[in-house]
């Protein structure tokens, strides 16, 4: 194999990794609706995605085909990193509890960090007593909100978490103080 050839094949080999982050950006702002960026994006996608093709489909060997295959990998495991490390999105968390002492202990603490929270009442399996709180968090904010949860001694807490498009009115969906 020459140089020139070698080099092809890292070129390739990382602009097909950056069109799968570019590809993972856009389906998350999809995903949220966050439209203006996505069209350029696509454009920008498209563009990579003809030119890589018609490199891999013209060349001699076998080297082109795995270079973009290694490099489409690459990329969907470095755009899923970069997902996690955006977090983009709000969560709705419902937190049950059997104790009513906790439920009451976790709900102020999460008022005190700045959270929107809702209690209730609720009946579990059996109709057993339960008590439910209801806080907005961004999915960013997630790991805070288990944290809080074992500075209570939560342990293994029953939770049911909703991914929310929108909030309107007075709900505070981030944490406004740092405790």
């Amino acid at each position: 194999m020459t140089q020139q050839v070698i080099f092809a094949i890292i070129g390739l080999f990382l602009i097909t990794a950056l069109t799968n982050i570019l590809a993972t950006l856009r389906t998350i702002l999809t995903s949220r609706n966050i439209m203006n960026p996505v069209y350029i994006l696509s454009f920008a996608d498209a563009v990579i995605f003809a030119a890589t093709i018609s490199k891999v489909s013209s060349a001699d060997g076998l080297h082109y085909t795995i270079s973009y295959a290694l490099g489409r990998t690459l990329g969907v495991y470095i755009g899923n990193k970069l997902e996690e490390k955006l977090a983009l999105g709000i969560l709705e968390v419902d937190i049950f509890l059997s104790d009513k002492d906790k439920m009451i202990e976790v709900a102020e603490e999460l008022r005190n960090g700045g959270y929107t929270v809702n209690n209730f009442l609720a009946r579990g399996n059996n109709g057993d007593r339960r008590y439910k709180v209801e806080v907005v968090v961004k999915r960013k904010e997630f790991k805070i909100l288990q944290g809080i949860l074992n500075d209570c001694g939560v342990t293994e807490p029953t939770l049911k978490v909703k991914s929310l498009n929108s909030i309107t009115g007075k709900i505070t969906s981030t944490r406004s103080k740092t405790a």
